[in-house]
């Protein structure tokens, strides 16, 4: 691949989330008082996942994190993929790669269950 191909590649990735960031915040929603307070969690929610989009995530790692966030309780590789609609032969393997950049950028936590079985919970 050229170097000037993969350049003008990252830069419309670059593009593509910075346009979604601005999409969220120019959205105000208006809604009742009375809902507000029903929706405190799902608000918290939506600026945890602001946060992440500032630390440059690709569109899988947004899913997955999405995925993860709204499964509170935790939830295993293979849960994850066949959630994001992936063949289940293939579900684990496909998000364990995102799964790892987003332990690195300390937004899932990983917890060992007996033997092998892990869980990914939010931070």
């Amino acid at each position: 691949m050229r170097l000037a191909h993969k350049r003008k590649v990252q830069m419309k990735l670059k593009k593509h989330l910075k346009a979604a960031v601005a999409k969220e915040k120019a959205t105000p929603s208006k809604k009742p008082q009375a809902e507000k307070k029903v929706t405190v969690a799902a608000t918290e929610k939506k600026a945890a996942v602001a946060k992440v989009v500032d630390t440059s995530l690709t569109p899988k790692q947004q899913q997955v994190l999405d995925i993860v966030v709204a499964n509170a309780d935790g939830i295993n590789p293979k849960g994850i993929g066949l959630a994001a609609g992936q063949e289940e032969s293939k579900a684990a393997s496909w998000a364990t790669g995102a799964l790892k950049k987003l332990l690195e950028e300390n937004l899932v936590a990983k917890e060992q269950l007996a033997g092998n079985k892990v869980i990914y919970k939010p931070v």
